[in-house]
């Protein structure tokens, strides 16, 4: 305990001692990430806001200076930055480094929703350390020992996501969305079909018709719906198969679920509600 308290201050005097380092997030999770391990010696910048839809998002002005001046760029990959060339061409910022955290983590189907799963946020989280001290070196050891201890925490979580949906008596859901494949799969659920298989693709009335069918086959309760879009024809469906709508949060930041963890164990207990 004592060699690791020592060496805790220590690294927190590396913190003191080194500038910001500028550091531009896509998503509030990523921004949580980033904070997490950066800590003191990061300035971090929300492109997309709390509450907005990442698929039509716009930069703004201001944070299009921000970019201008940062020196790292965190991103999921996989699509979900739809905007990042435009973006990175008007920065003008030839010292800006793209951090992809999406690297080396297995897709499902291309989906770019890796976060939601804990053991994935874990590698995002190494990403981004060894990102900063790319960046700043000087706070290799600062950073080192921010990552170690939340991911310990991402660790905590995980355990706890197992052992309470391993109590549940439902294991199927029908989403809006396609946003939790990999809790999904990462937790032994079933995700039985999406409404809305992609942005601003209405599903056909067939196609409605064969999700109705498939949930009164298989009992399906719960819809899972997000905060960022209208539950739209999903409000039909639940009425035509009488199951809950669920609302989930994807992306976090907004009050009570401003941080990654508080973001999961919300979205956890509205799980829990619906297929416990």
């Amino acid at each position: 305990m004592r060699s690791w308290t020592v060496f805790f201050l220590f690294a927190m005097g590396l913190a003191l001692s080194g500038a910001e380092l500028k550091v531009a997030v896509s998503i509030p999770p990523l921004a949580d990430f980033v904070r997490q391990v950066g800590g003191d010696r990061a300035e971090v910048e929300l492109l997309v806001l709390p509450g907005t839809d990442p698929h039509i998002y716009r930069i703004e002005p201001v944070q299009m200076r921000f970019l201008a001046e940062a020196r790292l760029l965190v991103v999921v990959g996989l699509g979900l930055e739809w905007w990042l060339a435009d973006v990175l061409s008007a920065a003008e910022n030839p010292g800006l480094e793209v951090v992809t955290t999406s690297a080396g983590i297995e897709a499902i189907d291309g989906d770019p929703h890796i976060w939601l799963d804990p053991l994935n946020a874990v590698l995002q989280v190494a990403t981004i350390r060894e990102a900063l001290v790319r960046a700043d070196p000087a706070g290799r050891l600062y950073y080192e020992a921010n990552a170690a201890r939340y991911i310990t925490e991402l660790l905590s979580l995980h355990q706890e996501i197992m052992e309470r949906v391993s109590r549940w008596a439902r294991k199927e859901f029908v989403a809006l969305h396609g946003a939790w494949a990999y809790f999904a799969h990462r937790y032994g659920l079933e995700q039985l079909a999406v409404i809305v298989p992609s942005p601003g693709r209405e599903p056909s009335p067939m196609e409605v018709a064969q999700i109705i069918e498939l949930m009164r086959d298989r009992g399906v309760r719960a819809i899972f719906v997000e905060v960022q879009h209208p539950p739209g024809v999903a409000e039909l469906i639940a009425q035509e198969t009488g199951a809950s709508l669920v609302t989930l949060d994807p992306l976090g930041g907004l009050p009570g679920r401003e941080d990654y963890l508080s973001l999961m164990r919300y979205n956890l207990s509205r799980m829990e509600e619906a297929l416990k």
